[in-house]
């Protein structure tokens, strides 16, 4: 995606929406605002030739062009940490992130990742997401365990974020919730955005919100707990865990979107637990799944015997 040029002409209905929105909305999933209103500050960004700045409202007929700059040299710091390896060729790989393990740097975070792990053992990633997200796709909360790909180049990141846009990634978790959830199956439908007086954390709100789906199934209830196994429709940032709190089962051990402390889990209790996509090469099916991790076995055995 690095180098290419993308051309939209704006129609009457897409008339007032921010161009920070509409090309986030437009791009692949893994390509963030925050990533786009950079690449607009930056000039990549031109709407009937000229600059303009991220809050700009699209009017109709708008001609909008955006020249993805290249790739920078990624100035991560590969490191040799163990990966558990669950699949891997030239255009992907599957591996079980741990939970506490960081998927890519950030600030207070810039070694001992996902991708500082993935840098050491591939060195061939998709440059498409950036110098700090070389070949992520897709991503997974730092306390939270589980199944993530990555693509290895930028044939396999295209195809492998369509996916993700269409909804048709197999994406299934875990979960041990407060309560006992009444209903046996469900399906939360509520947006989710920003939490405007906690800008690090999100909410279910119609405010400057994207469309958000999880369905989830009972696999166990123990006394006030529940073990749930939810499906993402769609793939918002802390989607399972701000849909949880919105109907009063927030995530056992959350330090975010739960008022308990007491969980005997470092983080929220949540494992990915299985991912399926289409290979982006040879057009086969791929399933995996991975086990409960250690820690949410023993704190399942402890809530069993309460």
């Amino acid at each position: 995606m690095d180098g290419e040029t993308f051309e939209w002409t704006i129609e009457a209905q897409e008339a007032g929406i921010r161009i920070d929105k509409f090309l986030a909305d437009a791009l692949p999933e893994d390509i963030s605002r925050t990533q786009v209103q950079q690449w607009i500050k930056g000039g990549a960004v031109q709407v009937n030739g000229s600059s303009v700045k991220p809050n700009y409202k699209l009017q109709p007929e708008d001609a909008v062009v955006l020249d993805v700059p290249e790739a920078e040299e990624a100035a991560i710091v590969p490191e040799a940490i163990p990966l558990e390896v669950l699949y891997e060729d030239a255009d992907v790989i599957v591996i079980n992130k741990p939970r506490g393990m960081v998927v890519h740097p950030a600030p207070g975070h810039t070694s001992g990742t996902v991708v500082n792990a993935l840098l050491a053992h591939c060195r061939d990633l998709s440059g498409i997401n950036g110098v700090m997200r070389p070949g992520i796709v897709h991503r997974i909360d730092k306390d939270t365990s589980g199944l993530l790909m990555a693509a290895k180049n930028d044939l396999a990141h295209l195809s492998l974020s369509k996916q993700l846009k269409d909804h048709s990634v197999i994406r299934k978790y875990i979960a041990l919730v407060h309560g006992r959830v009444p209903h046996d199956q469900g399906t939360v439908d509520a947006p989710i955005g920003r939490d405007p007086n906690h800008r690090k954390q999100f909410m279910v709100t119609s405010h400057n919100s994207k469309h958000a789906v999880t369905h989830f199934a009972v696999l166990e209830r123990m006394g006030s707990y529940t073990l749930l196994e939810l499906k993402l429709e769609t793939g918002r940032t802390h989607q399972i865990r701000v849909h949880m709190k919105y109907i009063g089962h927030p995530l056992v051990g959350d330090p975010v979107y739960s008022s308990s402390k007491r969980a005997g889990i470092e983080g929220q209790a949540l494992h990915a637990a299985v991912l399926g996509f289409v290979h982006p090469r040879t057009g086969r099916q791929l399933v995996f799944e991975a086990p409960l991790p250690e820690d949410m076995n023993h704190l399942l055995q402890r809530v069993r015997q309460l």
